[in-house]
């Protein structure tokens, strides 16, 4: 088998994406991941028995349709490979501790109208905000359009704008410090908090201030934008794609170390032996703190090996994945409410607790934020006709206290089972006889089944600022070139981050395109140049 010019390490979306640019540049790629299924956390699994389309990790796409990659469909994933998404309305819908509940809607005016029900005051703010955001959208999208060094930051972005300084010293904020100053009524606060919580990023963190922000608008402008027929329909067109192009795909593919040679890096080894050598390189999506194990210590530079140790992997989730008969259906004094993205959110200061509890190790005896998400309901393919897919998250804990990562195993079912029970307190239909089949992962679960995602956290690490921007994954080296010569990295632990934003992936295809004496703007339009 003849040597590819590129060896991607991992199937992520990300890399995915890495791998489709090179291929419409002529580079010959071969991709290897451990598991079973190409995507990463952009995967759908029949994980419940046949017919029910499970997104066993992310759902939501909004953010991925900003990116050149589909907003200009610069791959044709639209037009040749059938990508298409669906924007649910209601865009969500929200339960409170005293039973009050709030719904928000694509339509504007008829989200103030709900808001207004609980203060005039929140109402213009919420239209402020989203009237304010308009001015910064076009700046975040440059800023994370473009790979750190390549472009200006969003501070420098910024330092050249009118309300710069504004914005900047709200880019430095907590989300809780914006939500307090912004906002008055307490449902309203915990909406907000809820929304900006659905990171992962505990809300009074320096540098979430942003969040309610480009949260809120994105909702506002595209709902919670889910791809037709599942999350993996994205991976499923990037694999049409690199197909096409003719690049080799393997799945059970566990890789255990880097080849370096003559100072290079020039291959991986997997897991049964094999060699993967590459003429130009390697493209890795592997976490970096698994990464530093796969070459010899004194080729990682101390200050490289400092920042990945005190890189923090983020906040762990427990899922719990529902095959039904019914969605969850909230009854409200106005008649009955189904929401795609739907939850629970205590009040705004037990969110902010809940945050603090995890980063202390601590198991909250309470649910304070959940999301429930009911994507068959917009999407009917997903399941068997009249049938539902259900998916419920929180956000939690590793290792348990007194009893490690092992306690879960006793202890998963019992939580799940306190999550569907909040779930009821708004939707008493949702009673065990609509249940068909349960399957319930803690982080320690999530973790096995998905080794990029250590301790269960899936986002690529913690996205405050002390890991953002050219901080990520470690300051000197957040430009996607690793230490190692002919070592490329993307995926969640690079700029801009988690979540399905496509973003690392496209931005890591720059580098190595320009690293190989190639114009990136060849495959994909750059700051108004067309392909």
């Amino acid at each position: 088998m003849k040597d590819p010019d590129f060896i991607i390490a991992g199937a992520g979306h990300n890399s995915l994406i890495t791998a489709c640019y090179l291929s419409a540049a002529g580079y010959r790629c071969r991709v290897l991941d451990a598991r079973g299924i190409p995507g990463g956390g952009c995967a759908t699994e029949e994980i419940l028995g046949p017919g029910y389309a499970i997104d066993t990790c992310s759902t939501g796409h909004t953010l991925i349709l900003q990116n050149p990659l589909i907003r200009l469909d610069e791959l044709g994933l639209v037009k040749a490979h059938g990508l298409s998404y669906l924007e649910p309305d209601p865009v969500a819908h929200v339960g409170f501790p005293d039973g009050e509940q709030v719904t928000m809607f694509l339509d504007r005016d008829k989200t103030l109208a709900e808001i207004a029900r609980f203060s005039d005051a929140d109402a213009r703010s919420y239209a402020r905000l989203l009237e304010e955001f308009d001015e910064l959208r076009p700046l975040l999208g440059r800023a994370r359009g473009a790979p750190v060094g390549q472009g200006p930051s969003l501070k420098a972005l910024l330092a050249d704008h009118p309300r710069g300084n504004v914005w900047t010293r709200r880019m430095a904020m907590s989300a809780r410090d914006v939500i307090l100053r912004e906002f008055e009524e307490r449902h309203i606060r915990a909406f907000m908090g809820w929304m900006a919580f659905q990171t992962a990023v505990p809300i009074d963190q320096a540098g979430t201030g942003l969040l309610p922000y480009q949260i809120i608008a994105g909702r506002q402008a595209r709902s919670w934008s889910i791809p037709k027929g599942g999350s993996g329909r994205l991976t499923d067109a990037l694999v049409g794609y690199l197909t096409d192009k003719g690049a080799e795909i393997e799945c059970g593919a566990h890789i255990d170390r880097l080849i370096v040679e003559g100072g290079r890096c020039v291959g991986v080894v997997t897991r049964d032996g094999r060699e993967h050598r590459a003429t130009a390189g390697v493209v890795s999506t592997i976490h970096v703190k698994h990464l530093l194990d796969m070459a010899p210590a004194e080729l990682w530079p101390e200050e490289f090996r400092y920042g990945v140790d005190t890189y923090n992997v983020g906040v762990p989730f427990f899922a719990s994945y529902l095959a039904t008969t019914a969605p969850p259906v909230f009854e409200t004094p106005n008649g009955p409410v189904t929401a795609v993205s739907a939850g629970f959110a205590g009040w705004f200061e037990d969110l902010v607790r809940s945050g603090q509890d995890i980063y202390n190790g601590t198991l909250s005896e309470e649910i304070n934020w959940l999301l429930v998400a009911t994507p068959s309901l917009a999407d009917p393919s997903r399941a068997p006709a009249g049938h539902h897919t259900v998916k419920v998250l929180t956000h939690t804990i590793h290792d348990l206290p007194g009893a490690g990562p092992a306690g879960w195993a006793a202890r998963k079912e019992a939580f799940a089972d306190r999550l569907i029970d909040t779930i009821r307190r708004f939707c008493p239909g949702f009673t065990d006889e609509v249940i068909l089949a349960r399957l319930t992962k803690s982080p320690v679960d999530i973790a096995a089944a998905n080794p990029h995602m250590i301790d269960g956290a899936p986002h690529g690490g913690d996205r405050s600022i002390t890991y953002a921007g050219d901080q990520r994954p470690t300051p000197g080296w957040a430009a996607h070139r690793m230490p190692i010569p002919g070592l490329w990295q993307t995926g969640g632990t690079t700029h801009p981050g988690g979540s399905i934003t496509g973003y690392p992936g496209r931005n890591a295809a720059m580098v190595v395109l320009s690293d190989m004496g190639r114009d990136p703007a060849e495959v994909m339009q750059i700051q108004g140049r067309t392909t």
